[in-house]
């Protein structure tokens, strides 16, 4: 995806989420220079790729496949420290998209629906 589709769909959820008042924490809105400040505390976002996700599934139709989301907690199965067998998502798929089926073994994903 071009850098300029990914903003345009940053965007668009942004002003979704601010539409449904729903709270996010504080992570998802850490500037680039922000996360160089933050330390050890945070590894846990980080090594479970928590935050911000824009796919078009490598195919090039965003707008036909694929969808944002943000990543609000994650398990990871290969790290002992993470033990959660879940993962809570916020999901924006707009009118007309559709992601691909698809599911995991070893995890349940809750998904927000508002």
């Amino acid at each position: 995806m071009k850098r300029s589709e990914i903003n345009a769909a940053l965007k668009e959820m942004e002003t979704m989420i601010r539409e449904c008042k729903f709270a996010l924490p504080p992570f998802c809105n850490f500037t680039p220079e922000e996360w160089q400040e933050k330390n050890h505390e945070y590894d846990e976002i980080r090594d479970n790729m928590l935050g911000w996700d824009i796919t078009d599934y490598g195919l090039g139709k965003f707008n036909e496949v694929g969808f944002s989301l943000i990543t609000l907690r994650n398990g990871n199965r290969k790290m002992d420290q993470y033990t959660k067998t879940y993962a809570e998502k916020l999901l924006y798929i707009k009118e007309g998209q559709m992601a691909p089926m698809h599911f995991h073994w070893e995890k349940m994903e809750d998904i927000i629906n508002r």
